[in-house]
């Protein structure tokens, strides 16, 4: 008995501290699910004022980094561009070196002393074309096609299942552009004035774009389809403000490599001119996130699925169209062409330009009139002609020889 005691303490030593463990793993567990659900699921996203501010003062620092390597780059693109330039025709006469003081003194534009213009007529034509493309999106389905084709793409993770698009709303409103200046850009090389105009003006949308969509989170492991948690999504574009940059990028040719091989020559590359705008890293985008998670059991506008979403947009956003990253937009020839010409051929543009098409109307049925006086007239010529000749005209008698006439 004496001996059974020292094996026994042990024994309940081990037994305590395996039931610590246990009781201790537990409530770990707990905490971590409590945390997440508290500051995941629960949690309060900040305010919108702090959350564009902070958005605004990363942003503006990307764009002075940018500027100052440009700076650094600007001395030797422009060295390159020189020897790149290409020589002139003898018959075409070389104009003077186009500087962007230049077109201000011919445009008659100050920037120092021009008032801002306010773009009513391009705010009217804007509305135009936005209000034709709302109708033709509700004439057929090719927008609902469209976005359904893009986000069930290949870009879509392998976790959702297929992404099925329940609202769609293009909104009732028109942005509205205003307060519009130009100005040349000092820092910039690309142009082969070493220069150009941009055109900044501001840009303000309040209204409710809405795109309403719902999915299916599939859990693969560690089988296939261990668990579905249906998912709806509505996102809406609620107010846009913020400030528009428009430059032209003017074409450019590069020389033809030379090609010391039997092959030909290819000819030398010519960059077109783009339209170039951008955004200034001070917009502002207020959405408008709607979310419901779960299928029987189900929770709704959960704030951090919205602090995701508005990040992705703003990150989607950034990436494309705020500065220094600028969209560019291929323009055509603004040559006159034969094959981009519309209306009627020259020679019956010429005949019917000024004429009511009641005059023409009236003038057809007066020939077509005139024209059947004279058939009538020749036909009662004809029967009078045929009536005279039998009256005085003479006719054989039956037996008599021939050519012998009785009057």
């Amino acid at each position: 008995m004496a001996l059974d005691a020292p094996l026994q303490a042990p024994a309940q030593q081990s037994s305590l501290s395996f039931t610590q463990g246990f009781l201790l793993g537990q409530l770990s567990v707990v905490i971590l699910i409590g945390a997440f659900i508290k500051f995941f699921i629960f949690g309060e996203a900040p305010s919108a004022e702090t959350t564009a501010a902070n958005r605004a003062l990363a942003r503006s620092h990307r764009a002075r980094e940018h500027r100052r390597s440009f700076s650094i780059n600007g001395a030797v693109s422009a060295s390159h561009k020189l020897d790149n330039k290409r020589s002139s025709s003898n018959i075409l006469r070389n104009p003077p070196r186009l500087t962007t003081e230049t077109i201000l003194a011919k445009t008659y534009y100050n920037v120092n002393s021009h008032q801002p213009e306010s773009l009513d007529w391009f705010n009217v034509l804007i509305a135009q074309t936005i209000a034709q493309f709302r109708n033709d999106a509700h004439q057929d389905e090719a927008i609902l096609t469209s976005l359904t084709d893009v986000l069930n793409g290949h870009q879509k993770p392998d976790f959702l299942s297929a992404i099925k698009v329940t609202e769609i709303s293009l909104g009732e409103d028109f942005p509205i552009l205003s307060n519009c200046r130009v100005h040349p850009l000092e820092d910039d090389g690309t142009g082969p004035e070493g220069g150009r105009l941009q055109a900044r003006m501001d840009v303000d949308l309040s209204d409710f774009i809405t795109l309403g969509v719902e999915t299916k989170i599939i859990l693969n492991y560690p089988k296939p389809f261990t668990a579905v948690l249906p998912i709806s999504l509505a996102v809406s574009v609620v107010r846009f403000s913020g400030t528009l940059s428009i430059s032209f990028l003017a074409s450019s040719s590069r020389p033809a490599e030379p090609n010391n091989s039997s092959a030909p020559q290819l000819p030398p590359s010519t960059t077109p001119t783009t339209l170039a705008f951008s955004f200034l890293p001070d917009y502002r985008l207020d959405l408008s996130v709607r979310s419901l998670v779960g299928s029987r059991s189900r929770l709704q506008d959960i704030p951090k699925i919205a602090q995701l979403v508005e990040n992705r947009l703003h990150s989607w956003i950034d990436e494309r169209c705020v500065e220094p990253r600028v969209q560019q937009v291929v323009l055509p020839s603004l040559w006159p062409r034969k094959k981009n010409t519309r209306g009627p051929p020259p020679g019956e543009e010429d005949e019917s330009k000024g004429v009511n098409p009641e005059n023409v109307r009236d003038v057809r049925e007066e020939a077509r009139r005139e024209v059947e006086e004279e058939r009538r007239y020749h036909r009662e010529a004809a029967r009078l002609d045929e009536g005279l000749r039998r009256r005085t005209g003479g006719y054989e008698m039956p037996g008599a020889m021939p050519g012998m006439m009785v009057s």
